[in-house]
């Protein structure tokens, strides 16, 4: 795929799953993502878009369900994106394949199955580095990507039912990169941030956003940022429902945010 893309190719790669794509770390953050770079911009892997995916599925163990984005966003060069429906892997792949930069395109795979929409059959594109307000608020803003939208959405909706507030929601959609503009607009308005993802908490991307944000933000923040993310072991399998950040988890962490 690199060799094709640097020649002018366009390479769609797939790795079956997310967990299996570290024998071709070296050859995506040491080749592709400094292609251009090295060669003076005479040559570049723009053409390469790389598909795989991941996060929980339900029964995948601890080499089916992992999240590796955070190891790509800290590699300049390359773009990393997550969508989280049909609608929006469609336009989000579309633009990946235009894009003149290598992208990282991660799908949650428990979506395969799960997600039904009525596609457009035109081609259209939606646009990298660009996070999307899924649901305005006033009271707290939550950011998240992928299948972890759901999970928020329904905590949203419980604390809501039971806490008399009204939450902001994003979906980061890039990662790399990352809409910080839009993230930093609603923390000033909300003055609570909450973060969540699947992946460790330990360097997780929730990290960045955070001192990003607190930088930024930092005399608009009412409370600590909230990070809720799956735990610092590896993934595992029975106990999958305890280890990634489900409805009870993040509702805990709304709450927290809202009552400190």
């Amino acid at each position: 795929g690199i060799g094709f893309a640097a020649t002018g190719g366009t390479a769609v790669a797939e790795i079956q799953f997310a967990d299996y794509v570290y024998p071709a770390f070296d050859q995506i953050v040491n080749e592709a993502a400094k292609y251009r770079y090295r060669s003076g911009n005479e040559f570049n892997c723009g053409g390469l878009t790389i598909r795989m995916p991941g996060m929980a599925v339900g029964h995948g163990g601890h080499y089916h369900s992992q999240s590796p984005e955070a190891y790509f966003t800290h590699t300049p060069g390359l773009r990393v994106v997550i969508p989280r429906s049909p609608i929006q892997a469609k336009g989000l792949l579309l633009a990946s394949i235009a894009s003149p930069d290598p992208v990282i395109f991660i799908e949650p795979k428990i979506l395969y199955r799960a997600a039904v929409e009525h596609v457009p059959n035109d081609y259209y594109e939606l646009p990298l580095g660009q996070a999307e307000v899924v649901k305005k608020g006033a009271d707290l803003t939550i950011v998240g990507w992928g299948s972890q939208i759901y999970v928020l959405e329904d905590a949203i909706r419980l604390a809501e039912n039971r806490l008399d507030c009204t939450i902001e929601l994003i979906d980061l959609r890039s990662l790399l990169p990352w809409d910080v503009e839009t993230v930093e607009q609603s923390v000033r308005k909300t003055g609570r941030l909450l973060i969540s993802h699947e992946a460790p908490k330990t360097s997780g991307f929730a990290s960045e956003i955070s001192a990003t944000i607190t930088e930024r933000c930092f005399l608009s923040l009412e409370a600590p940022v909230q990070r809720i993310t799956g735990l610092d072991t590896p993934f595992p399998l029975v106990f999958e429902k305890f280890y990634v950040p489900g409805v009870e988890r993040c509702f805990l962490g709304i709450k927290k945010a809202l009552e400190f």
